[in-house]
């Protein structure tokens, strides 16, 4: 989760945007409520970098969430 969230902090102070997408696996797909956790959870850690561009969506098996970088942090 870290790994992730620091290259998404690079990404969104460069002035990129970027995507956080989630695979769901066999019975994973029952718990989809915790795949919106996480990605809430994500969106909390970064709200002083970046905000939510595509909010948390289903499409198939994936869960995808796009985030745009802020007007200040991508000045810096």
């Amino acid at each position: 989760y870290q790994v992730k969230l620091r290259n998404l902090i690079r990404f969104l102070k460069d002035g990129d945007k970027g995507r956080v997408t989630l695979r769901f696996r066999g019975r994973e797909m029952a718990h989809q409520d915790l795949g919106m956790d996480l990605l809430l959870r994500v969106e909390q850690d970064l709200k002083e970098y970046g905000i939510v561009e595509q909010r948390p969506k289903v499409e198939g098996r994936q869960m995808t969430m796009v985030l745009a970088p802020l007007k200040s942090a991508a000045k810096e």
